[in-house]
């Protein structure tokens, strides 16, 4: 026969339990019969009980007993205090089991219990199935509710929700059921939540009651969270104004400001607090800015004003101006879309003095001031009295140089050409006859813009001072004082300037050395001789144009007479002839090469019969196939000569000018061809042009041309993006 482990002992067969009145007890003995230390616990299980209410019928002292010697006994008390099965009335059967985790091993013993009649009131169990509910504004919330009934009797209940505003509960939020003894019944309240702008944005705590009439009533609580929702409608009226609003024959001395309206319209379940930020264009003059009230508390539903006064004094004189502002909603919600948030304000400003008096008073004066002022291009104390030889702008594009036959280098100042008020001219480079000879050609030194070459008729090439006015240069650089200069290139570094000439020399010139030698001398009141070239290159034709081109600048593009094309590696010395079409007799010339900072590939060409021809080098130059003619026309200046060509740093654009008294615009693309066959005509003569240079700065493309008319000639347009081809 085998030993059990567990010996169980129980103090009473069969329990009586009456529920509403003292809870039912008995007493458990088990003695540890195996051969070591023992802990051990109790579960009592009733037949029919539901699984989910586990022991909350009854309790047991202690939960856990302490670990018991072998041969010794631990008592345990078991104290009923509820049904096991709600609603029952009768006898079940209950099941004890004792059980011991370090024996392994459990008893189980049966007792019966006797369940009377209850005494007393009980109430009903109510539940929320969901706690916590999220809307927006006409939506329709569906609140399931739980209810169970632990009597004996049958419960007819009458659930009641409360908290809300009553208009949203249909069928006044009640539900009627009648609930069998121990048993669970569900059902749900409509609540409908009315339009967006009678329902806030905030959380609504509701309580939901059940009561019968045989037991106190119980209660739960839920929330109901309204989400945002609708928008602000925003707008002024009007959005343009004027000062004075109405115009007039006479002055108008005091008027000096305007009133926009700012309304706002709420039709969000939120309360906003709104505001108006009004930001002015950097670029115009301050005004003067109010708003009353500055802010505004605005409800669900509701339209509010706030009043915006501008004032701004007025201009005596001229046509007014034009102010734009922008004014931007700001609402305290970020969640709410603002409709028509930012709206544009206009406002016109008028001068004191209507039109037709500025006028009568000033059409004298002006006239006088134009016929002595740079603007007359007869102006006998401005600008060149020969044919202009050669313009070029700065590196930023706000100054400019020109060279002319009357031996004269003038400085020019852009925004001069754009602004009557300010002065073209901006002084000569050197003081006047201080050239000695005819300028043919000048070049601005890239590294800092603060020296000036020049290519002059009798061969020389001279260094002068930017700032300017010296009466003698940084350096003079001769080899053959009857070799004319054409053309002069400085390399981007600045560290070499190359010059061609009339005999088909190319030469060389170190730069930075001659002009660090040129201060040294100053210094030390030493005399020596003119600076020679580093590098002398010979062509058996005129040298007629000079252009740099390739990724590295080590390649020179060398164009003249005969309509000879070279290309030289002066640093490695490599030279090759390039095919130009159609080629040419004693009569024809390149006369003019140009190529481009950020293209470095990319090069136009010029001659003396009309044609230009956009070049891409880079198969010659990284390889040894043929130069790629991109595209060559013949009409852009009517079949005429065209003397001069430049391409803008970014290659969007060529200039060109010639005999046909004409600078012509080309827009180019992305390969470097024309985006169309016609270019714009942006600036007319009289004669005949010598010189154009392009700049784009920023948004804009500038222009500059010199003709035989002894004038100085700037235009400006919109800068368009590079189109692809």
């Amino acid at each position: 026969m085998t030993l059990k482990l567990i010996k169980t002992n129980i103090s009473k067969q069969i329990i009586k339990f009456k529920p509403g009145t003292s809870p039912a007890s008995f007493e458990i003995s088990v003695v540890n019969n195996g051969d070591k230390f023992a802990s051990f616990q109790i579960e009592v299980l009733a037949a029919g009980a539901d699984a989910n209410m586990g022991g909350d019928w009854y309790n047991i002292s202690p939960g856990v007993s302490a670990k018991t010697p072998p041969g010794d006994s631990i008592s345990f008390n078991v104290t009923i205090t509820d049904t096991p099965v709600a609603g029952f009335v009768g006898k079940m059967n209950l099941t004890v089991r004792i059980f011991s985790l370090e024996l392994r091993e459990e008893d189980r013993q049966l007792l019966r219990l006797i369940v009377e009649p209850g005494i007393g009131s009980i109430p009903v169990q109510v539940e929320l199935i969901l706690r916590e509910f999220q809307a927006q504004p006409e939506e329709l919330i569906e609140i399931p509710i739980r209810v169970f009934n632990p009597t004996q009797l049958v419960a007819n209940v009458l659930l009641q929700l409360s908290g809300v505003n009553p208009k949203w509960l249909l069928e006044a939020g009640e539900r009627r059921l009648s609930v069998p003894a121990g048993a669970k019944v569900e059902t749900i309240i409509f609540c409908q939540l009315p339009a967006t702008e009678e329902t806030l944005s905030q959380e609504y705590p509701f309580t939901v009651t059940a009561s019968h009439p045989n037991g106190p009533s119980s209660n739960t609580q839920g929330m109901i969270k309204i989400l945002p929702k609708g928008y602000i409608e925003f707008k002024c009226i009007p959005t343009q104004r004027q000062i004075p609003a109405t115009r007039s024959w006479l002055p108008q001395w005091k008027t000096n400001s305007a009133n926009y309206e700012m309304e706002f319209y709420n039709a969000s379940n939120l309360i906003q607090e709104v505001s108006v930020n009004v930001t002015e264009d950097s670029n115009q003059p301050d005004c003067f800015l109010e708003f009353t009230p500055p802010v505004e508390n605005l409800y669900p539903g509701e339209t509010k004003q706030l009043q915006l006064l501008v004032s701004k004094r007025r201009p005596w004189f001229w046509i007014g101006y034009k102010l734009i502002f922008e004014a931007k909603a700001q609402v305290s919600d970020q969640r709410l879309e603002v409709r028509n948030e930012t709206p544009t304000l206009k406002l016109n400003i008028l001068p004191v003095l209507p039109m037709w008096l500025q006028l009568l008073s000033t059409a004298l004066l002006l006239y006088l001031a134009w016929s002595i002022s740079w603007l007359n291009p007869r102006s006998p104390f401005f600008g060149h009295k020969q044919p202009v030889s050669s313009v070029q702008f700065n590196g930023l594009g706000d100054m400019a140089v020109s060279g002319s036959h009357e031996q004269k280098m003038i400085r020019w100042k852009i925004s001069g050409f754009t602004n009557p008020l300010i002065n073209q001219q901006n002084g000569y480079v050197a003081i006047p006859k201080a050239v000695k000879k005819a300028v043919r050609v000048v070049r601005y030194k890239p590294v800092d813009n603060d020296v000036v070459a020049a290519g002059l008729e009798n061969g020389q090439i001279q260094l002068w001072d930017v700032i300017g006015s010296a009466d003698a240069p940084h350096a003079t650089l001769t080899m053959d004082k009857a070799d004319r200069v054409f053309d002069l290139k400085f390399t981007p570094n600045s560290q070499y300037l190359f010059s061609g000439h009339g005999s088909g020399l190319v030469l060389q010139w170190d730069v930075n050395r001659i002009l660090a030698n040129s201060i040294t001398n100053q210094i030390t009141s030493q005399i020596t001789s003119q600076s020679r070239p580093s590098v002398v290159k010979r062509f058996n034709f005129t040298v007629a144009s000079l252009a740099l081109v390739g990724e590295t600048q080590e390649t020179l593009l060398i164009g003249g007479r005969y309509n000879q094309l070279r290309m030289w590696n002066w640093k490695q010395d490599k030279l090759r002839q390039l095919p130009y079409n159609p080629g040419g007799g004693q009569e024809d010339y390149i006369v003019s090469l140009a190529s481009t900072q950020y293209k470095p590939n990319l090069m136009a060409s010029a001659d003396n019969k009309g044609q230009i021809t956009l070049w891409n080098m880079e198969p010659c130059l990284n390889t040894k196939g043929n130069c790629q003619v991109l595209e060559q026309w013949s009409d852009g200046h009517g079949g005429k000569a065209v003397r001069s060509v430049a391409l803008s740093n970014d290659g969007c654009y060529l200039a060109s000018g010639g005999d046909d008294n004409r600078v012509v615009l080309w827009s180019l693309a992305n390969d470097g061809r024309r985006i169309s066959s016609r270019g714009e005509e942006v600036i007319t003569a009289k004669k005949k042009f010598n010189s154009v240079d392009i700049k784009v700065v920023k948004d804009k493309v500038m222009v500059i041309g010199g003709n035989d008319d002894n004038e100085v000639r700037f235009i400006q347009r919109p800068r368009t993006r590079c189109l692809g081809s």
